[in-house]
């Protein structure tokens, strides 16, 4: 099943920094490539995903996070949630691992 992806404002303005940050190339083409997976490939291996109880959705929904990078110091995760309508994603956040 293919998704359409729907990103949060707090989503779309962290995707928005990476693209305009020079020294983020790499994390960039990594998140992107990640991205196109959910859309398409949930179950793919180098996702990772997991669910997340530290964050809900808005409207309670499950969270899950997504690896973008891994085995690198600040590795980029995706944190996402089914919804809110029938094939769809709604991308949550888009930030460094702590």
């Amino acid at each position: 099943m293919i998704f359409e992806l729907i990103f949060t404002e707090k989503a779309d303005s962290q995707l928005d920094a990476l693209e305009s940050s020079k020294n983020k190339k790499v994390v960039l083409k990594a998140v992107k490539k990640t991205l196109g997976l959910i859309e398409t490939d949930l179950k793919h291996q180098s996702l990772q995903t997991h669910g997340y109880s530290d964050l809900e959705g808005a409207n309670g929904e499950k969270v899950f996070e997504s690896y973008a990078q891994n085995r690198t110091p600040g590795a980029y995760r995706i944190f996402w949630h089914y919804g809110p309508l029938k094939g769809q994603i709604t991308v949550v956040a888009i930030v460094p691992h702590p």
